[in-house]
Parts: C-alpha cells; sequence; structure tokens
C-alpha cells in the first residue's frame, strides 16, 4: 500500500506544470553584489515615484541564475490605493517580441525554415513587394497641393530583392515602419473585428515598403512580428498562441505570460500612468486582445509578470536551457545574440547593433550604459525592459506601466544595478 501510495504521488507530481518560482533565491553577497549598494535599486525607483514619472514598479536582479534583488515599490492603482506587488501583471509589448524570435529560432533548429528563406516562401503574397517612394510637392502648385492632412503623394517600385525572415526578425524589411506611405495604406486594410492573422498577413503583403530590404534599420512596431508569428501558424499548424504556450510558456513554468489574460490575471494588472508637470495621469490603455480577441500582436500583445520574464531571461542567460529544459541550443542562442546590424547601418543607436530580435550591446562606451559589451534584450513602449549580459551572467528586469516623456528610465535602472555588483565575472554556488 505504501509503496502504491509514493508511486501515485510520483505520477501526481510529474504531471504538474513547472513553476516559476524555480529560480532560488540568495543574499545579495552569495551573487557577487553589495546590499548597501543594491539597495540603490530601490532609491533610483523612489526618485522616480517622487518626481511623479511612474506610480510603482518592479525590480529583479539574478545572477548565476539565483534572485539577488526582487521588489515591489509604490501603487500599482493610485485611485485605489492598491500596492503594487511581485505578482502584479504588465503589457509588457514589444518585449513580446524576443519571444516570438525565440519561437521562429526552434523551427530554424528543426530544419524547418532558414533565416534566409523568403517570406513568400511560407506567405506567397510577399512575393511580389512594392516600394514606395515619397514625391515632393511644392506648397501651392497647380493640381498638386495635398488637402489638409493628407498623405503624401508617392509612386511604388519593384522590391530589389524579396523579404527574407532575418529581415524581420532584425528591422531591416521597411514593412510598416512608420513612414507616410505604409501608414497610410495599412490604415486602409487594417485588422477588423473577429479577423486572424490568417486574414490580415496577406492584406499586409499588398502595402509598399518605406524602404528596399537590407538598406536600413527601422522598427517595425507589429507588421513584422505579425507576419512572423503568421509563419510560425503556417509552418505548425497551430495557433502562434498554443504553439508558444505549449513549447516556450509551459516548458518554462511561465504560468502567468498570457495573450488573453484570465479575469484573475487582469485583477493583477497594473494601471498605466503619464508622469508630466510633476502629476501623475490615469491612462485607461485600450487593450488589443479586448478589442479584437482573435487577433494576437506579435509586437506587442503579450502581459507577463516579472518573475515569469525572468524565466524566459534565465534560459537565454543559460544558454537555452532551464530547469532541465532546453528551447534552444546554446549556438543558436550565441546566434541570436550576434550583430546583424551595426551601429554604423542609418537608423541604429551608436554603440548599439541588433540581433535576431534583441538589441545588443556592441561597444558599451558608446552606448552609454555600464552593461557589458554582448549584454543583449530590449525594451516595451509603456516602460518595461529586460537585459541579459552573459558576461557577467545577469539578468536585469525593470517593469512600470508608464506614458509620456518620463517613462524610459532604462540608465537609471542599469546604472543602480551594475554599480553595486563588487565581484565581476565571479562564480558564486
Amino acid at each position: 500500500m505504501r509503496r502504491s501510495a509514493c508511486v501515485l504521488a510520483l505520477i501526481f507530481a510529474a504531471a504538474l506544470p513547472a513553476l516559476a518560482a524555480s529560480i532560488q533565491t540568495a543574499k545579495p553577497e552569495q551573487t557577487g553584489f553589495s546590499s548597501e549598494r543594491l539597495a540603490r535599486v530601490h532609491d533610483m525607483v523612489q526618485r522616480h515615484m517622487d518626481a511623479h514619472d511612474i506610480s510603482g514598479a518592479v525590480t529583479l536582479v539574478a545572477r548565476n541564475g539565483k534572485i539577488a534583488h526582487f521588489e515591489a515599490h509604490g501603487l500599482a492603482d493610485v485611485e485605489a490605493k492598491k500596492p503594487m506587488s511581485k505578482d502584479s501583471l504588465f503589457w509588457i509589448m514589444s518585449m513580446t517580441k524576443p519571444v516570438v524570435g525565440t519561437s521562429v529560432l526552434m523551427l530554424m533548429e528543426e530544419g524547418k525554415l532558414r533565416l534566409t528563406d523568403p517570406v513568400s516562401k511560407f506567405i506567397p503574397e510577399f512575393k511580389d513587394m512594392k516600394v514606395a517612394v515619397i514625391q515632393e510637392r511644392p506648397a501651392g502648385a497647380p493640381g498638386r497641393a495635398p488637402e489638409p492632412g493628407a498623405p503624401p503623394l508617392f509612386y511604388t517600385v519593384p522590391a530589389t530583392r524579396q523579404i527574407t525572415i532575418q529581415d524581420l526578425l532584425t528591422h531591416v524589411n521597411g514593412l510598416n515602419t512608420g513612414g507616410p506611405a505604409s501608414s497610410a495604406e495599412v490604415a486602409k486594410i487594417a485588422l477588423k473585428a473577429g479577423e486572424s492573422l490568417a486574414d490580415y498577413i496577406p492584406r499586409l503583403a499588398t502595402t509598399p515598403l518605406d524602404f528596399q530590404p537590407g538598406t536600413r534599420w527601422q522598427y517595425s512596431a507589429t507588421a513584422a512580428w505579425d507576419t512572423l508569428e503568421r509563419v510560425v501558424e503556417v509552418i505548425t499548424g497551430q495557433p502562434f498562441d498554443r504553439f508558444v504556450r505549449e513549447r516556450v510558456f509551459d516548458p518554462l513554468g511561465m504560468k502567468d505570460t498570457s495573450f488573453r489574460p484570465s479575469a484573475e490575471q487582469l485583477s493583477r494588472i497594473a494601471t498605466q500612468y503619464r508622469g508630466a508637470n510633476s502629476a501623475l495621469t490615469r491612462v485607461e490603455t485600450k487593450a488589443i486582445w479586448l478589442n479584437s480577441p482573435t487577433y494576437l500582436s506579435g509586437g506587442g500583445g503579450l502581459m507577463s509578470s516579472a518573475e515569469d520574464y525572468l524565466q524566459f531571461g534565465q534560459m537565454l542567460a543559460n544558454r537555452g536551457e532551464l530547469n532541465g529544459k532546453r528551447l534552444l541550443g546554446p549556438k543558436t542562442v550565441e546566434l541570436m545574440s550576434s550583430v546583424f546590424v551595426p551601429d554604423t547601418l542609418p537608423g541604429r543607436a551608436k554603440g548599439r547593433g541588433f540581433g535576431l530580435s534583441v538589441q545588443v550591446i556592441s561597444d558599451h562606451i558608446a552606448a552609454d550604459t555600464p552593461i557589458s559589451n554582448g549584454s543583449f534584450g530590449w525594451d516595451g513602449a509603456f516602460g518595461t525592459h529586460f537585459w541579459v549580459d552573459p558576461k557577467e551572467k545577469i539578468v536585469g528586469l525593470f517593469m512600470i506601466q508608464a506614458a509620456g516623456p518620463n517613462r524610459s528610465m532604462n540608465p537609471d535602472f542599469e546604472n543602480a544595478v551594475m554599480q553595486a555588483l563588487i565581484d565581476p565575472a565571479g562564480e558564486h554556488n
């Protein structure tokens, strides 16, 4: 009887999903940080709260696979006086992109796509793309003056080559990157209620590119990433949210990361505020999934918590593996975090190259950051930020929900973390 009970217990335990709490906590000194100096993270956040830049934040720092700092600051909802908590959820916006990138690279490892594959191999409508050329129109020229608010007149020329998977992952594709022509044309084919990526992406392929593929770096906020999601769906035959749940979130124990939060999860979402003129103004965010629950935004649709996203970041820091679950091979993570787009290409910032869905620090002096060369990560439009420092084996996470001119506090957070490191490149067990 006792043996049977033990067997049943083992079977039951094996059936339980992995939990995000698998990463252990350690004292800062055990991970090479100074407790006293790491407390400056709290001081930094408090300064921004006192200045009414943000209502609160969650900060998390791990090193060598152990959490050295994890703190909730301030309020998640000012009007309700609801404290921020460690399990508060955040709309992570563009921090969705590295998750999409990882999904694509998993399929690359399986031989189901190559980075150099044209997108048209999977979505035929992308075969014959056009590029918009903006024409200058002299003010008041007879018959040529645009109506107020009209987009500039443009004509199209054939793309010199097809867009590739790599182009989509590195923002050198020109697909709805904010140019006046593409913005106007994309607005005409906008997603309709109840539509899915299968409905929308073929229409997107009919819009003009903003530049010839590969000639510059220009941020594609959603279009390229929605297209990558659709590529995953075509290859796997699964909706993207199911694929990423089964292949990424469940293996990593990311129970609070989702395109479609549950009612309970929605109750834990931190409210977004706009900080300006020494005051906070509540921003009622119109979430994409609430407006069109069938649409999954690869550019910015995920909700997550600090501890959940740590699992993803730690997997990358571990070169593709976490708790015995390998998502990517070490060489693939190395490829992902290599500089595909140097800072010399038009559009890139000094010292900051771009890899496959992540920014890469190529020269930390030029980039004005204390994090190591080779560090990689990305941000979200509402102020969320993460980076992985392979040299120091650090994962940093800064989670806020902010709008307005003061929403980016990433340099302050990076400085507060790195100045607390008193044993650089040390090994601590």
